[in-house]
């Protein structure tokens, strides 16, 4: 069987709430849908959905160079295998647009499986497994975090994930402080994101400081690029640091390693719409292990078509810590799915069904 048209859909996702981050407010974000057809029936979907001020494709190109890759895909024949899938997805031209070769290798993998959403064949998908996530705490007043922690902890999770570094640090100190003093580390996980806000000569004080709250980690401390002050901060630090933004725009294998050995980082974070896809995320997870750095993947605001691709990657690599998968809910107008939250888990609910798109 062939791919005999493929088309794109673009689809505006509005958050329920501003969602502060050191980088901003997000109040909308774009994503676009990669859908590929085989005599009129629609075979496989991918999002490519890239996120303003932190990917590195332009966001006004994104629709011509979909478009590039509807016209290359057209006539290929259907993959028969994972392998298949990579070798097709290096064939098209997405170089540039990490979010893009995500799409592609998640619509060509959906298609491997016959269009049915179904990306990796693992007891996920089958609603047999539930996945650990942590619960996402978004910057904003005292008053507005407080009350996501409070809901967060009702709602049964015992890993919560904590922005900082937009407001004043010792209001998040508070913050973090209040939930050390009812749960220790052992009944709660506290991990915290800077996004990059600290600047190098004041990181290692402040990581001093959150150290003292029994933290898992901090994610990206100081900004991307810097790699000698990273790798140092690596060295020195009181606090487990994952690499998050640093991954960006790095390819190749040979830099892959490169970066990691440089820097030994204590984890990675792992965004396929960031990082260049599937293939791109297995290979970072090879380097990793390789050098003892740990990792867990993270959704990127994706709608659920996305976020269904990731949630069955983290499946299909048998992930046991908690995952950042939660960020389905943030939507008034998401795609509706089967995937579901409960006690700090993300499932399929094979009762519910798949919005036609």
């Amino acid at each position: 069987m062939q791919i005999t048209s493929a088309s794109i859909q673009r689809h505006t996702l509005q958050f329920k709430f501003e969602a502060g981050t050191s980088r901003g407010t997000l109040k909308e974000k774009d994503s676009w849908y990669l859908k590929l057809f085989s005599e009129n029936k629609l075979i496989g979907i991918g999002e490519a959905g890239p996120l303003k001020g932190l990917s590195i494709e332009p966001l006004d190109q994104m629709e011509t160079e979909l478009e590039k890759v509807c016209e290359q895909l057209i006539g290929m024949q259907i993959p028969k295998s994972m392998d298949e899938v990579f070798e097709m997805a290096q064939d098209v031209s997405t170089e540039g647009f990490p979010s893009i070769r995500f799409a592609v290798e998640t619509a060509l993998l959906d298609a491997l499986h016959g269009g049915k959403k179904l990306i990796f064949d693992t007891p996920f998908y089958q609603g047999k497994e539930r996945i650990p996530i942590n619960g996402l705490i978004w910057m904003g007043s005292e008053d507005f975090m407080k009350k996501q922690i409070r809901e967060k902890l009702e709602a049964g999770f015992d890993c919560i994930k904590m922005k900082i570094g937009a407001i004043d640090f010792e209001t998040e100190l508070k913050l973090l402080k209040s939930i050390r003093a009812k749960y220790s580390k052992n009944e709660i996980t506290l991990r915290v994101d800077a996004n990059g806000a600290f600047l190098p000569d004041e990181a290692i004080s402040k990581l001093t400081q959150l150290a003292e709250m029994d933290l898992h980690s901090i994610e990206q401390p100081i900004k991307a690029g810097q790699v000698k002050e990273m790798a140092k901060l690596c060295a020195a630090t009181p606090l487990p640091i994952a690499l998050d933004e640093e991954l960006i725009g790095v390819n190749a294998y040979e830099d892959k390693i490169k970066l990691l050995k440089q820097t030994q980082p204590q984890y990675i974070i792992l965004k396929p719409s960031l990082i260049g896809g599937i293939q791109s995320t297995l290979e970072w997870i090879k380097v990793a292990e390789s050098l003892k750095i740990g990792w867990w993947m993270t959704s990127m605001l994706e709608s659920n078509i996305g976020l269904n691709a990731i949630c069955q990657l983290a499946s299909y690599l048998k992930v046991k810590m908690p995952q950042g998968l939660g960020t389905g809910q943030l939507y008034h107008n998401n795609i509706a799915s089967p995937i579901s939250i409960a006690n700090g888990e993300t499932f399929y609910d094979v009762v519910k069904k798949w919005e036609e798109l």
